[in-house]
């Protein structure tokens, strides 16, 4: 194997490198159906193994914590934060919840009986507990009608609006994000990596460039597919071909950190 010469620092002392990816598109394809998506094959395997050498290794996701523990099993060592941030546990649970945001779990509940009432059926409202998210992907003509209801909503309810592939999400407005947790995970660490695909990652890129002015070796990598919003590629270092490029370049880094002390 011939170790890409970005990713070198990341193995050259794995015990002091941090490697965080994404869930949907970047682990697992996207799907039309959100509730079926899975991780490629082999994933979880990888994922458990880098835990064993890597210092920080985890899953950082707009799902919520306990459909990730659901499709990635338990995983011990492998940190879990769901929601963006507002919920999170390790590869084996329990789930911790951001208190800030749990006092926002009755208006979510309240704007997701409306939007399913108010938005045509073609339009799927998906149910997170503390967020929410309403998918156009099935019925691509709907996008305005989606996004009219939902910035109504946030109006009405005080909810913060964030873009998505094909969808918009609905979230308590906490400084919170993919950034946020990226900043917490990489901690002391000398050297960090993170994987996205969407737009909601690119908080954790930024978090990434901050650090890397700290002299952190950074590596934001891109997953991408026709779908992706350019913004992501051109906030990256480093591109590769969806999901099954992104469990490539996991598996080199693992591969490569078992020649490491």
């Amino acid at each position: 194997m011939v170790l890409d010469a970005r990713l070198a620092p990341l193995v050259a002392d794995p015990s002091r490198a941090a490697v965080l990816t994404d869930f949907d598109g970047t682990l697992a394809p996207i799907v039309s159906d959100p509730s079926t998506a899975h991780p490629l094959p082999g994933v979880t395997e990888v994922l458990a193994a880098l835990a064993r050498r890597f210092r920080s290794v985890a899953v950082v996701s707009g799902r919520p914590v306990s459909y990730l523990l659901d499709r990635l099993g338990p995983l011990e060592g492998v940190h879990v934060a769901g929601l963006y941030g507002l919920e999170r546990a390790d590869g084996t649970g329990p789930v911790v919840v951001e208190p800030a945001a749990a006092e926002w779990r009755n208006v979510v509940a309240d704007v997701l009986g409306r939007l399913r009432s108010s938005l045509p059926a073609e339009a799927d409202v998906e149910e997170k507990g503390l967020t929410l998210t309403v998918h156009w992907r099935r019925a691509p003509s709907l996008e305005g009608v989606v996004r009219a209801g939902v910035d109504a909503e946030a109006v009405a309810s005080g909810l913060a609006v964030h873009d998505g592939r094909m969808s918009v999400e609905l979230r308590p407005p906490l400084p919170v994000d993919k950034g946020s947790v990226t900043e917490e995970l990489v901690g002391e660490c000398s050297s960090a990596c993170f994987l996205g695909d969407d737009v909601g990652d690119l908080p954790a890129f930024a978090a990434l460039d901050r650090r890397a002015k700290d002299g952190v070796h950074t590596l934001k990598v891109a997953v991408v597919d026709a779908e992706s919003a350019p913004e992501v590629a051109a906030a990256a270092d480093l591109v590769v071909e969806g999901p099954r490029g992104a469990l490539a370049l996991l598996t080199d880094l693992l591969e490569a950190s078992l020649g490491s002390p």
